[in-house]
């Protein structure tokens, strides 16, 4: 890629410095895998403060049908958890398990199984610096186990 990069500023007259520069844009974006054995394999996501919105791509590694293994994530301060999870069991499978316009939710996927993945778009100007959130899983019974802890970068 260098090398490409070094023939293409020959090319257009640019200096190697322009080849040897930094990237200074930060990493908006992160994976989380689900399995079926009701687990994340990412505990703790820092996003940084310079992000717009934070994506997160939630892959579900095993094979069991949503039906019977979904997974999702979810996105709510740790004292609403039990909460949004009561109220996404009400809401059903259809609506992913998560209530329709829940205000205590800042973001959330769709609901997925083995083999499948999606992305949730985090809008970071919901994060507040200092706060510890919480993304957890609401398919039911999920959530006691399918948790892990998200935090506003500097």
């Amino acid at each position: 890629m260098k090398t490409l990069l070094r023939t293409l500023c020959a090319i257009a007259s640019c200096t190697t410095a322009f080849v040897a520069a930094p990237a200074l844009a930060a990493d908006c974006s992160a994976t989380v895998e689900s399995n079926d054995a009701m687990q994340f394999n990412v505990k703790t996501l820092s996003v940084p403060a310079a992000c717009k919105t934070f994506w997160v791509t939630l892959k579900h590694v095993g094979k069991l049908p949503k039906t019977a293994m979904g997974h999702n994530l979810v996105l709510t301060v740790p004292g609403d958890v039990a909460a949004v999870a009561t109220d996404g069991i009400a809401a059903g499978v259809a609506n992913d398990y998560v209530k329709p316009q829940d205000a205590r939710v800042i973001a959330h996927s769709k609901l997925i199984g083995g083999g499948e993945s999606t992305q949730v778009d985090i809008p970071v100007a919901k994060l507040k610096a200092g706060t510890d959130y919480t993304y957890f899983c609401s398919f039911p019974g999920h959530n006691s186990i399918m948790k892990g802890t998200l935090k506003l970068g500097s």
